[in-house]
């Protein structure tokens, strides 16, 4: 797309006095900033028109997510479409600086961590490669939340994100379909974002849904005068759309959740089929052959007995023709080994929103149960895999059996999935099996937030073809040897660093030293992600530096970000914790010139574009075993941070891709993390392991406050006692302590070195093209969707 300054400006100026009715020179900020993206919406329509057509006439893939963190819009599009320097320059003499404008959008509260994050990277690397691919899922109005702190504890507050308007996006009023429950009817209305990619004409769609009531308000109650009776039935349809993972520790929760599911899964199925009926005189039974449908994790596997529904009552197909059609559709992308999200419901919540569904998954459920008695499985097997069974419906159970693909996301994720997880399903169909290591995308995720860097790169590998290759990176590996190159490395990470110091004085009002490590841990709050650990060992450090002022101990700034499950309390204790380390450790003139310790507020998308490329250390520091793949980690390997991790995830393949001398790597190998599990105590390392004792007793010994909340003891008891329910320390924060604690020493030294530690960051930033999710969505299109490129 070619402009000039010229027309861009006259365009802008148009839409400001539309939109707003006043001149550049007289407009608040927020009415420029909407104007410049009504204008770049202006230029990309006729291509984004021109795509939706070409892709009618292919094979298509069509992703189903509960979440899509697509972060801000408005420079994302830009460096897409190759504008950012022309409107840079246009913005300028309407007197205006692009940087500032930046900061008028809002994050669009879409989701919450990793899942919706690469959702959402899988979109930009489709566009950029020009698959047919259509994300769909839900246009929550207050996302998950807005994290505030008080006194430490974390508060949820709504986070409204459309209140003043979004200009990325289109409502599809033509589309809208009708959603049937047993107690209501709902309409489902999209409204489409345009998904830009990198280099090409192609624009991609992002289709999100939101419910409006089939029946308006009851004006006769209204009209006398009850009001709140008048207007109930919206607010319980408004309630699908409302908020992203709605709390469900109540039964009611769950219920919630189950309806948001089938709310979009129903929505976006209606659509599919009814373009493909269209299309193709109203034969259903060819689907397979047109349409590949990715559900990412269990949130949309209703989708399986939806399908079943529609083709069956909608358009008369068999069971058996339908059955075919359906297993041939679908894949499921399994994100986690944890049983707490493999979601199982109960029956009663399918019973009483849709029995006619329940009725689909019985009948489903009778057909492997004949099928795994076929296959030689005795009864209490079956009764373990069946995708129903006391009392419940297993929606992975449901996925590995209905599905036609079933993967993981690292490589040892995967091998976790066929060994222990999903063992029996693999022995049943290991043809339906893969592994699809995670991406991110190069363009937001170092194009974007790191230009710097990324002009340096242009610069030494010879030209910008590493944005849509970034394998291209690796022939200039060995250019680590350079001395003055890595020196121009070390410069502009210490220029990211002052920049993240003054957003984080002007966000945080703490004052950080931009020349010490900088150690990041971001990412969403779980006992399995240990914050707690590295929480616990940065007490020891500053326990250390308190009875020895002259330890030699680097300077380092600890930075988390992170969102708690509102329900989630002992997730919310570990921040309360974390919160009162920072008071102790900021406000002690002893130590505070030589480490400091920032929980920044409300994590998302836009404040991981300013960590992301000032970090020096990643922490990756997951339970063995528990975290799936991870892409934060590839994020900080992209802008030349170290990781510190666990043998867990995508941190193994780091390490392969990187080499042993360029990360730091602790604690034990999964394979042999179920024996140490069989003898842990960790009362003997609390015992024995020196300081220890002294960083966990500050739970209950006074040193730090909870509030009188018990959060502190819950955490305490949690680590040395179990419960009835759950032993002692089931994440193996302290068995992994002193090992943790040695592997930061080394890292720490190692960094004195500036010129050794900037060969290993440029190693990292060089290995980084498998970890791009151009490479991983080359292998689903290829593996899983069988879709080519349709280039406009």
């Amino acid at each position: 797309m070619k402009y000039d300054i010229a027309s861009v400006k006259e365009k802008i100026q148009a839409h400001l006095m539309a939109e707003s009715a006043c001149s550049a020179d007289r407009c608040q900020p927020h009415d420029f900033w909407l104007a410049l993206s009504r204008t770049i919406m202006e230029l990309l329509a006729p291509a984004w028109e021109k795509t939706d057509l070409a892709y009618e006439k292919t094979r298509q893939a069509h992703y189903l997510s509960a979440e899509f963190l697509i972060g801000r819009s408005l420079v994302n599009n830009l460096v897409n479409l190759e504008l950012y320097d022309i409107v840079k320059q246009a913005t300028a003499e309407l007197g205006y600086d692009i940087r500032e404008l930046e900061e008028q959008e809002t994050d669009p509260g879409l989701g919450n961590g990793g899942l919706g994050r690469l959702a959402a990277c899988f979109l930009d690397s489709c566009a950029t490669s020009n698959y047919p691919v259509t994300g769909y899922g839900i246009l929550y109005r207050y996302g998950l939340f807005r994290q505030e702190f008080e006194n430490g504890f974390q508060k949820e507050f709504p986070d409204a994100w459309m209140e003043r308007g979004y200009p990325f996006m289109v409502r599809r009023e033509q589309d809208r379909v009708r959603v049937h429950y047993q107690d209501m009817d709902v309409y489902a209305v999209p409204f489409d974002i345009p998904v830009t990619g990198y280099g090409t004409d192609n624009v991609n769609t992002l289709r999100l849904w939101r419910a409006e009531p089939a029946e308006e308000f009851d004006f006769n109650l209204f009209n006398s005068q009850r009001f709140d009776d008048a207007v109930i039935s919206r607010n319980r349809v408004n309630d699908i759309y409302r908020v992203l993972y709605p709390n469900d520790t109540s039964y009611d929760g769950k219920v919630l959740r189950v309806r948001q599911q089938y709310f979009f899964v129903s929505a976006s199925l209606q659509t599919i089929l009814k373009k493909h009926a269209a299309l193709h005189e109203n034969d259903l039974s060819e689907l397979d052959q047109w349409h590949s449908i990715q559900l990412n994790d269990t949130h949309p596997v209703i989708a399986i007995p939806e399908l079943m529904r529609l083709l069956t009552n909608e358009y008369d197909l068999s069971w058996d023709q339908a059955w075919s059609v359906t297993k041939k559709v679908f894949g499921y992308t399994n994100h986690t080994i944890l049983a707490e999200a493999l979601e199982k419901w109960d029956i009663g919540i399918f019973q009483f929103l849709f029995p006619w569904i329940l009725d689909i998954i019985y009948r489903i459920n009778d057909m492997f149960r004949a099928e795994a008695h076929a296959a030689g499985l005795n009864e209490d097997r079956i009764n373990y895999l069946a995708p129903v069974g006391d009392g419940k419906i297993h929606m992975a159970w449901l996925a590995c059996y209905g599905a036609k693909s079933v993967n993981g996301v690292a490589a040892m994720h995967t091998d976790i999935l066929k060994r222990e997880t999903l063992r029996e399903f693999y022995e049943l169909w290991p043809e339906k099996f893969s592994n699809k290591t995670n991406g991110v995308t190069p363009r937001r995720w170092l194009r974007m937030c790191n230009p710097e860097l990324s002009s340096l790169l242009t610069e030494v590998s010879g030209s910008a073809d590493w944005i849509t290759d970034l394998s291209q990176l690796e022939a200039i590996e060995p250019r680590r040897e350079n001395d003055k190159l890595m020196q121009r490395l070390i410069d502009i990470k210490r220029e990211n660093k002052k920049k993240l110091a003054e957003y984080i004085w002007q966000t945080e009002k703490i004052k950080i030293n931009p020349d010490s490590i900088l150690d990041v841990q971001i990412k969403r709050l779980h006992e399995y992600k240990r914050q707690l650990l590295n929480a616990l060992e940065i007490l020891d450090e500053y326990f250390t530096l308190k009875d020895n002022p002259e330890a030699d101990i680097v300077p380092t700034t600890w930075i988390f970000g992170a969102k708690a499950a509102p329900g989630y309390f002992r997730a919310k204790a570990i921040i309360k914790f974390i919160n009162e380390i920072a008071q102790l450790v900021n406000n002690d003139p002893d130590v505070h010139d030589r480490i400091k310790v920032v929980f920044m507020h409300n994590y998302n998308v836009s404040k991981a574009e300013k960590i992301f490329p000032a970090a020096d250390v990643s922490e990756q520091i997951s339970t063995v075993g528990m975290e799936a793949s991870g892409t934060g980690n590839m994020k900080f390997m992209m802008n030349g941070a170290l990781t510190l991790g666990t043998c867990d995830g995508a941190n193994v393949e780091i390490a392969d891709t990187v080499g042993m001398d360029n990360c730091y790597v602790f604690g034990c190998k999964v394979e042999d993390f179920a024996a140490t599990k069989g003898y842990y105590n960790p009362r003997w390392q609390y015992e024995n392991i020196p300081g220890l004792k002294r960083c966990v007793d500050t739970l209950v010994d006074g040193t730090l406050s909870d509030g009188n909340t018990g959060m502190f003891q819950d955490i305490f008891n949690g680590l040395l006692n179990g419960s009835s329910w759950q032993p002692a320390d089931p994440y193996y924060v302290l068995g992994d302590f002193d090992d943790f604690r040695r592997t930061r020493k080394k890292l720490q030294q190692d960094y004195k070195d500036q010129l050794k530690w900037a060969r290993k960051c440029w190693t990292n930033i060089t290995m980084s093209g498998k970890f791009s999710s151009d490479r991983t969505i080359e292998e689903y299109t290829s593996e899983i969707w069988h879709v080519k490129p349709c280039q406009i």
